[in-house]
């Protein structure tokens, strides 16, 4: 028989469990599981996600936490082992702040040490904006309140209308300047107000006691501080004073930091420069030239009285002035800078070249017409019509003829004329250390027309400014010694050492008994000849007048009336020039400036305490029979 599935499974060792029998409910129609699941809505069951186990989830976790503190301890030492020290200096950088701390400007003094140019301590007001608005109420209008209240007290210290001053005070700004230049005194007050977010710059200003007193020589200031005429400008580098500054941390508002780092470079005041010039002096001689340069309309005038024993310039004058502390003009001094042509204040230089090369004394004698023709047919003549006359050397210079000049000088070689005027200082600078100073204007001789060979025996066909025409006499005042006029005395030094100012080597232009002997000859214009409204009771006076031409644009003519001498003439100490520039009153220098030297000259010998004369001239003969 065939097994069948069981007993197969039997046979095989295998326990059979029969299956037990269920009992199926009786449906109808439309019923049963088919039919239900027909009627019940579907639902979609997704697969739980793969999360992995807890420990799994822990070691991700971890490592991701260790990358990151990786990265943190990373950065960490990049920041602060390998590039610490250069974002802590760039940090400090950014909070600290310089202050630049002004070195006072050196004074300029006169020769007794007066102040001519000083500094003086100021400040300027500043305002930082958001300091002063964070200790407002942040309410509607509390701002504005604010800012015009204190406006209003500031304003009356500092003459300032209060309303601009209020807008001043508004708004977000670090750095607004409120005001420049405060005094001190006024400063504290502000300060005492204790107002946040204003605070002061120390600054200087520069500020000139004697007003236009020596204002042409000393200069000014602009507005950046540094010299812009006058000695103010020769001397920057030794009046100018090195700055220091003051260093210090600050606050993202600009408030200093207490305790933060502070670093101090003191600044380094400039030297101090001492001038020649005598305040007094330059003061009379200034009053009293403006006065005249009105009385006689003359577009302008200057004045110089020179020591001739050193060279020391003790006035140094120009009409109209301007004052340093505003001033209207940098031009130069007009007595360095102004050519034209000296006229017969020169021909003291052809009677030392005619005396030193023998070919004349004092007393020869010439017949003196009022014209006169030279050799090469050049005619020239007197100021003044007159019959033929006798005169000596001496009496051709105390008259200041032309045509006698010319008829004594013609025998001078062309080049030993124009060696004299140079060694009298023409055609050269004087060094006197002024700005804008003019060479003036000497031709070489081989250079000379056949008029001008002539002419610059008695002034003409040459420039020079006044202040060379005084070195002229002053150079014979000194025995035939030209020394170089400056009118810097020296500088001072931080320790108060003097300093000497170097000059040139002197230089022995003639020998000093021609100089001595010129100067007796120059006594005479003054006591018997066109100089005398230059005389100084109890003093001999030696001097020469002149009218020169000066030539402007255009080809227009302008006369320059001067006068030049010496005082004492027996114990010579002082050499002085006036030169009035188109006189209306006159064209003669014996009219308009001898005046102004006697007036000037008498000044400047009682102030010095020079002695009168002690004994009378012994003038030469000026004419013969």
């Amino acid at each position: 028989p065939t097994p069948t599935r069981a007993n197969a499974s039997a046979s095989r060792g295998t326990r059979v469990t029969p299956r037990p029998s269920v009992a199926r409910p009786r449906t109808r129609a439309g019923e049963g599981p088919a039919a239900a699941r027909a009627a019940a809505p579907r639902v979609v069951t997704l697969p739980p996600p793969r999360t992995g186990t807890p420990r799994r989830r822990q070691t991700v976790l971890l490592g991701l936490a260790l990358s990151l503190l990786v990265l943190f301890t990373g950065r960490l030492v990049y920041v602060q082992g390998l590039q610490g020290a250069e974002i802590a200096a760039v940090a400090m950088d950014k909070r600290l702040h310089t202050v630049a701390i002004p070195g006072d400007r050196g004074d300029i003094l006169d020769r007794d040490g007066d102040v001519l140019a000083t500094s003086v301590e100021r400040y300027d007001l500043v305002v930082n904006q958001e300091q002063f608005g964070q200790v407002v109420p942040d309410e509607p209008g509390a701002l504005e309140t604010a800012a015009l209240e204190a406006a209003t007290r500031l304003g009356e210290m500092l003459g300032v209308d209060p309303q601009s001053l209020a807008l001043k005070l508004m708004g977000t700004d670090k750095f607004v300047y409120l005001s420049k230049g405060v005094t001190p005194d006024v400063y504290r007050q502000v300060r005492d107000l204790q107002i946040a977010g204003i605070s002061g710059e120390r600054t200087t200003d520069r500020l000139y006691p004697e007003g236009t007193t020596g204002g042409n020589i000393v200069g000014f200031v602009g507005g950046e501080g540094f010299g812009q005429a006058g000695l103010e400008q020769v001397f920057e580098d030794v009046l100018a004073g090195r700055p220091g500054s003051e260093t210090y941390e600050q606050g993202a508002r600009g408030q200093r930091i207490p305790g933060g780092l502070e670093e101090l470079v003191p600044a380094v005041p400039g030297q101090d420069v001492q001038l020649t010039i005598d305040r007094d002096l330059q003061h009379m001689a200034q009053a009293a030239l403006d006065e005249q340069v009105a009385a006689t309309g003359a577009a302008w005038g200057v004045v110089q009285v020179v020591d001739v024993r050193t060279g020391e310039i003790l006035v140094l004058a120009d009409s109209g002035t301007t004052d340093p502390n505003a001033p209207t003009s940098a031009a130069a001094s007009r007595a360095v800078a102004a050519v034209y042509e000296p006229g017969s204040t020169a021909k003291v230089v052809a009677m030392a070249a005619a005396l030193e090369t023998g070919i004349a004394t004092p007393t020869s004698q010439y017949v003196v017409p009022y014209q006169y023709t030279t050799p090469n047919g050049q005619t020239f003549k007197d100021s003044h019509e007159h019959p033929d006359e006798k005169l000596t050397l001496n009496g051709i210079l105390a008259q200041s003829s032309n045509t006698g000049t010319v008829m004594v000088g013609q025998n001078l070689p062309p080049q030993v004329r124009h060696d004299y005027m140079s060694r009298f200082g023409f055609g050269t600078k004087t060094g006197v250390g002024l700005p804008g100073e003019s060479r003036g204007l000497l031709h070489d001789a081989e250079d000379w027309d056949g008029r001008t060979a002539y002419a610059v025996l008695f002034g003409q066909g040459v420039g020079v400014t006044t202040l060379q025409s005084t070195q002229v006499f002053a150079t014979l005042a000194n025995r035939g010694l030209r020394v170089q006029p400056h009118v810097v005395a020296g500088t001072y030094d931080a320790d108060g050492t003097f300093h000497p100012t170097p000059t040139s080597e002197p230089v022995q232009v003639v020998s000093p008994e021609t100089a001595d002997t010129v100067l007796r000859m120059l006594e005479s214009a003054v006591a018997e000849g066109t100089g005398s409204n230059a005389a100084v009771p109890g003093y001999r006076i030696a001097g020469k007048t002149g009218t020169a031409q000066a030539w402007e644009e255009g080809g227009v003519q302008k006369i320059v009336a001067s006068f030049v001498g010496i005082a004492p003439a027996d114990e010579p100490r002082l050499a002085v020039n006036v030169a009035l520039y188109d006189p209306k009153s006159s064209i003669y220098g014996g009219d308009v400036a001898a005046p102004v030297f006697s007036e000037v000259t008498a000044h400047a010998l009682r102030s010095l305490g020079i002695p009168p004369s002690g004994t009378p001239p012994e003038l030469f003969a000026t004419t013969w029979e």
